[in-house]
């Protein structure tokens, strides 16, 4: 370190005080952000600034914390590198609020070299401006560095990340902490989004329903919890969250992000989603990686540079979106599957679905490895940010859920066999809003072993019945739960009721 006795210091010490700091620009505002970022920036039919970055995915395999992994030399001397180059360029200091809950706010501190301005100026456009409190989080991106390596020190409450120019890293610096300090509170943080639902019951009572979303990216979250529902008149649905979230032990659902998403592009439908179609082509969204011609014209299904193309929209130009961002109570937990062997929704005993939580299956997408994209996976609590035990997460789960008395289910936005049935957006909204009004008819399938819909108000489920549309379906359901059974028994942790609840 160049600071004699730098190294007794707290780390949030060593970098730069932005209000004394010669080198550093602190708290710019977002059109002097997009001015400094003029010479990366193509400007879109729509008026919106377009970058492309030279990572376009995280870089998972090169990441690593002090809760999982012991840090050697070369770890502190990267973090050491890293803090004496932010105190030696001309940086960019930006001060943003994650976080509205009394037990879940904090103020986040980004560090990145001017030259990369592009970085800071997305970044922002997802948090909350401060409001002049002292820092709680500190995050020092360096694209320039010579290696790519992300260090993640929570007691420090600090993350470096050296050689990668990719916004998702500095935004995942900080929402990995929030999900950490969450579960220190005795809840849990969720890679998840969250919804309010408001709709009339069998009684044709109106009542407030509490949904949240578990899956990875490309598996249908954010066309579902921003999903409008087609509701009419006193009913409703909000979006409150779209990624990342947490459930704290007395039921609420603190939010992180209050000012935008960072949602993907390959594939936006403007029939399908248009609510985010329009927020992605309003002149207030910022593109990431989206094929853009030199005129500006945007081809959001074309994957020039990446699949993992993306764009920051504003949840102001949201319809669906809440004002608010935290959840009351959460009443209804969705897994998001793409399994073929899974029907269009089953519901879940608690011991299931911190199975469902532990398996975590979907499929890879150019978010986290490329190199595997569409390959089949699993990630515990579809959340690669865990940080600790992950079997201990999925007992933590089943206590919250068992506590709140919450409802939990296996939601399929894939396809059922070797496709030969769809489960397209108009099934799975209308289960979600049918499921919120409580008026599907379930019934215990002795085949499948699930408890599936009997009947759903608005949608023929007789012809989604799985067995119907696999060969050989009791072999192949057989193979599957054993190979459940088998990946649960890595972890050690997990209770045993939990690994004999495979479905």
């Amino acid at each position: 370190m160049s600071e004699t006795g730098a190294e007794s210091r707290p780390l949030a010490r060593q970098l730069p005080d932005p209000t004394t700091a010669s080198n550093v620009r602190y708290n710019p505002t977002l059109a002097e952000l997009r001015e400094l970022a003029a010479d990366d920036e193509t400007t879109t039919e729509f008026g919106s600034p377009s970058y492309v970055s030279e990572y376009r995915s995280r870089s998972s395999d090169r990441t690593r914390n002090t809760v999982d992994h012991e840090f050697d030399d070369d770890d502190h001397d990267l973090i050491g590198d890293a803090i004496d180059r932010a105190g030696d360029r001309e940086m960019l200091c930006v001060d943003r609020l994650m976080g509205r809950h009394a037990e879940a706010t904090y103020c986040c501190r980004l560090f990145v070299p001017v030259e990369h301005a592009r970085i800071a100026l997305a970044w922002a456009n997802l948090f909350e401006p401060t409001d002049g409190r002292e820092p709680d989080l500190y995050t020092v991106q360096d694209p320039d560095y010579d290696r790519t390596a992300i260090r993640v020190l929570p007691d420090e409450n600090v993350t470096v990340v050296l050689g990668s120019d990719y916004t998702g890293e500095a935004k995942k610096s900080f929402l990995r902490l929030f999900m950490y300090r969450i579960k220190e509170q005795g809840g849990l943080g969720l890679h998840a989004g969250s919804k309010r639902v408001r709709v009339r019951n069998d009684d044709g009572e109106l009542q407030t329903v509490g949904q949240v979303f578990m899956g990875l990216s490309a598996t249908g979250k954010s066309t579902l919890t921003s999903h409008g529902c087609w509701l009419e008149g006193n009913e409703d649905a909000a979006m409150l969250q779209d990624d990342v979230c947490g459930i704290l032990p007395d039921g609420s659902v603190p939010g992180s992000e209050g000012e935008g998403l960072f949602i993907k592009t390959i594939g936006l439908d403007e029939d399908e989603q248009p609510e985010l179609y329009e927020a992605a082509t309003d002149e207030d969204a910022i593109l990431e990686n989206v094929a853009v011609d030199d005129d500006g014209t945007v081809h959001f299904d074309e994957d020039r540079y990446t699949a993992n193309s993306r764009a920051i929209v504003q949840r102001e130009h949201l319809e669906s979106a809440a004002e608010d961002i935290d959840l009351d109570r959460m009443d209804q937990v969705f897994f998001i599957t793409r399994n073929p062997l899974m029907p269009p929704v089953a519901k879940l005993t608690d011991e299931q679905a911190a199975v469902a939580f532990m398996l975590g299956e979907s499929i890879e997408t150019s978010a986290g490895d490329p190199s595997r994209a569409g390959e089949s996976i699993r990630v515990v609590g579809t959340n690669p940010f865990i940080m600790g035990s992950e079997g201990e997460e999925g007992n933590i789960f089943r206590d919250l859920i068992d506590e709140l008395e919450a409802e939990c289910y296996v939601i399929n936005t894939g396809y059922l066999g070797a496709k030969s049935a769809d489960v397209g957006v108009e099934e799975s909204v209308t289960i979600l809003t049918e499921t919120a009004r409580g008026t599907i008819e379930w019934t215990q399938d002795d085949r499948t072993e699930l408890t599936i819909p009997e009947t759903v108000p608005g949608l023929e489920i007789g012809d989604y019945y799985v067995p119907d549309h696999v060969e050989d379906y009791d072999e192949a359901v057989a193979d599957l739960r054993a190979d459940r059974r088998a990946y649960l028994e890595q972890f050690d942790e997990l209770r045993e009721e939990i690994k004999d609840a495979v479905y």
